[in-house]
């Protein structure tokens, strides 16, 4: 097993893979079909089933597709996601804007929530499992990215407390809301191809694509967010690395006073919170 893994990690280092030791692990426990630690206590050689799995995975690995959409899922906020390439794949900082969202939720509950452009339906999802009280529409233009945040939806228990609606930002109909959360598209156009290979070439570019300056979405659910957030309403998008200042500027020219700005574990100014 060692030999095996040995073989795995260099493959992916000739390919250019950032980690390619935990990479090669995972991808030699997902082949066994055994968890990580698992992995370790294994001394079985590999059947001729499981080296086939391997290399295939590996061989993927090696054209740079995404570690995620090879095994097919992606952790977020202590919960398992399914992810493939109709979907973003979650990232660490967004866990600051679910961590901001439910720490308002506790204070307004039970509460009406909008996700827009939910994408896997991490968002929607965790506050749904952290927060049972609040009822939630998630919104997305993909319908195949729906189907994907209903079954994490289904997955994780929370589905009847949750609407996903084929949408454009905001959902047909007048409904107002406590609070609206979004991560939306806010790569600048032209600078998704210099992106890593795994987000340039197999990343849905509708999920990263902001415009030309990548602040066209915030611009978009500013001029439409008053009407429908109810008394006291909240809005908070996460922000691209020093993106906060205009994000910021964008919701006070709308008239919503920005009351919070939040970095991220890194130190990255990653949440915008404003409100009516």
């Amino acid at each position: 097993m060692p030999e095996v893994l040995a073989h795995a990690i260099a493959r992916l280092e000739r390919a250019g893979v950032e980690t390619p030791r935990l990479d090669a692990e995972i991808l030699l426990a997902e082949a066994c079909g055994v968890s990580r630690t698992g992995l370790l206590a294994r001394r079985a050689p590999l059947t001729e089933s499981e080296a086939r799995r391997l290399h295939v995975m590996l061989a993927r690995r090696e054209q740079r597709e995404p570690l995620a959409y090879i095994v097919g899922r992606r952790e977020f906020f202590s919960l398992d996601f399914e992810v493939n390439p109709d979907v973003l794949i979650p990232r660490p900082e967004t866990e600051t804007l679910a961590a901001a969202a439910l720490d308002y939720l506790k204070t307004r509950a039970p509460s009406r929530v909008l996700d827009i452009g939910t994408g896997s339906g991490i968002l929607a999802v965790t506050l749904a499992v952290n927060e049972p009280r609040a009822r939630i529409v998630a919104t997305d233009v993909s319908k195949q990215a729906l189907e994907v945040a209903r079954r994490n939806a289904r997955r994780h228990r929370c589905a009847d407390r949750i609407e996903f609606v084929e949408a454009d930002l905001f959902p047909p109909g007048d409904e107002r809301f406590d609070l609206v959360v979004s991560n939306p598209p806010y790569i600048q156009n032209q600078s998704i191809d210099e992106l890593q290979p795994e987000v340039a070439r197999f990343e849905p570019r509708r999920a990263l694509a902001g415009g030309a300056d990548g602040l066209g979405f915030y611009r978009r659910i500013a001029e439409g967010v008053r009407a429908r957030l109810g008394g006291g309403g909240a809005v908070m998008v996460e922000v691209g690395a020093g993106q906060g200042e205009q994000v910021a500027g964008i919701f006070r020219c709308s008239g919503l006073k920005v009351v919070a700005r939040l970095s991220d574990l890194a130190g990255i100014e990653r949440v915008i919170h404003a409100q009516l």
